[in-house]
């Protein structure tokens, strides 16, 4: 476990030099900001950041070190098709990192059937553990292999003997750093064990009717949608475009409806497990009267706040 996805995909990008030879980074645009400053802030890499997953595969070449990807996109919830990258990244040598982060808890996944080499993720979205409980997944073969040089204590074959120089632990424990963030960690394994104990399918089977429903009642009132309409692209969230959304958002949350927003996107509806149809119902009539009365308006110019 770590912080956060940018600590553990700088702790994976530790793990290699990079040459003239092969030193491209190949994401989409849509992908997480951290993600791309984190390969953007190293001057010897080459980033290459396409339009969609269809160009990710295309983009790839022998020159590629390593392909930074999201399962689903943090502002449209599209569900990326990752089994071409695998493969086409495998075939010129170069390495997945598959951030899951909007998809672990909503979206069944995995890693080890689509064979990626790294996963990450974290549990303030769909696993319901909070903030400061990040995870990072390293294929057991590149586990017992490489060597990372963002290490800390925790990454010593013997840790709490606290000797002067670096031993790898044995497989994925070499992947750590310094002391955890052990409250946090408490916190998100008590998340953990309610998604497991709902089942990821089962969750998945309710996602794909609500969201569906949401769809429906969105087109209902109006409202332009702006996530994939077809089930099997769409991950837990509708976006919602509507006028000056920042201030229809700040209007909700007023209303006791609790959502978010992505600038330059919309409002973002993501219902879980724990969420009734009724509360959908409830919260499309509220955004339609909203904007059909102009009450968003006493917001316009309002910090925004997510």
């Amino acid at each position: 476990m770590h912080q956060n996805v940018t600590i553990a995909e700088a702790i994976v990008l530790s793990c290699f030099r990079p040459t003239p030879e092969r030193n491209r980074i190949v994401y989409e645009e849509a992908n997480f900001p951290s993600v791309r400053y984190l390969y953007q802030a190293q001057p010897e890499l080459e980033v290459v950041a396409v339009e969609d997953d269809k160009a990710i595969v295309d983009a790839i070449d022998e020159r590629t070190l390593l392909v930074p990807i999201s399962h689903v996109l943090f502002k449209t919830a599209e569900i990326q098709d990752v089994a071409p990258i695998v493969r086409r990244a495998h075939e010129a040598g170069a390495h997945v990192v598959l951030d899951a982060y909007q998809s672990a808890g909503v979206v069944p996944l995995d890693v080890t059937e689509l064979d990626v080499d790294f996963a990450t993720g974290g549990s303030v979205k769909w696993l319901c553990g909070g903030p400061g409980a990040g995870w990072l997944y390293v294929r057991p073969d590149l586990a017992a292999s490489l060597e990372p040089t963002l290490v800390g204590w925790q990454g010593h074959a013997r840790p709490f003997d606290f000797e002067p120089e670096l031993e790898y632990a044995e497989g994925v424990a070499r992947f750590l750093t310094g002391t955890p963030n052990v409250p946090a960690l408490y916190a998100a394994s008590a998340g953990y064990d309610v998604i497991e104990e709902v089942g990821v399918d089962r969750i998945r089977a309710n996602s794909i009717r609500q969201t569906r429903l949401l769809i429906e009642l969105l087109d209902e009132a109006g409202f332009e949608v702006g996530s994939p309409r077809d089930p099997a692209r769409r991950g837990g969230t509708v976006l919602v475009k509507t006028p000056e959304f920042q201030a229809v958002h700040k209007e909700l949350a007023e209303r006791q409806i609790f959502c978010d927003f992505r600038p330059d996107a919309g409002i973002r509806l993501g219902p879980h497990f724990y969420n009734t149809d009724e509360e959908l119902r409830f919260t499309v009539r509220e955004m339609a009267e909203i904007v059909a009365t102009g009450a968003y308006e006493r917001h316009l110019g309002a910090t925004a706040r997510f």
